[in-house]
């Protein structure tokens, strides 16, 4: 695969990972959001806690300037982030279709994080 082919899927995907992360720290307030958060079980201070944290790490993975290692941590935070939400809704809604919604967005971060690794060799 070319340098602008592997740019081109790399942009679209971190694009996307972001239209999925960064638009959330403005509906951290919303009622739908503090209803999920009771629904799952999970204190109100881990949500604004998660709602920042995954705002920042989206930052880091959109923003090119941040350091490579920087962006790592980001990745790996956000994955976990996403993996967590499937085996929490699993756990407490049981194995029903939304509850593996989170992994489209998973695999998403996953093209992201493949094509940036390929970017830097590619340099």
């Amino acid at each position: 695969m070319s340098l602008k082919s592997t740019k081109i899927i790399y942009w679209i995907s971190t694009g996307l990972v972001a239209l999925f992360i960064l638009p959330g720290i403005f509906y951290l307030n919303s009622p739908m959001a503090i209803e999920s958060i009771k629904h799952l079980g999970l204190p109100l201070w881990f949500h604004y806690e998660l709602g920042i944290g995954k705002f920042i790490g989206g930052l880091i993975v959109l923003i090119p300037f941040f350091p490579k290692r920087l962006k790592e941590w980001a990745y790996v935070a956000l994955g976990i982030d996403m993996l967590s939400a499937v085996i929490g809704l699993a756990s407490v809604n049981g194995l029903v279709p939304m509850s593996f919604a989170p992994l489209i967005a998973f695999a998403i971060l996953l093209v992201s994080y493949l094509s940036f690794h390929k970017l830097q060799h590619l340099k």
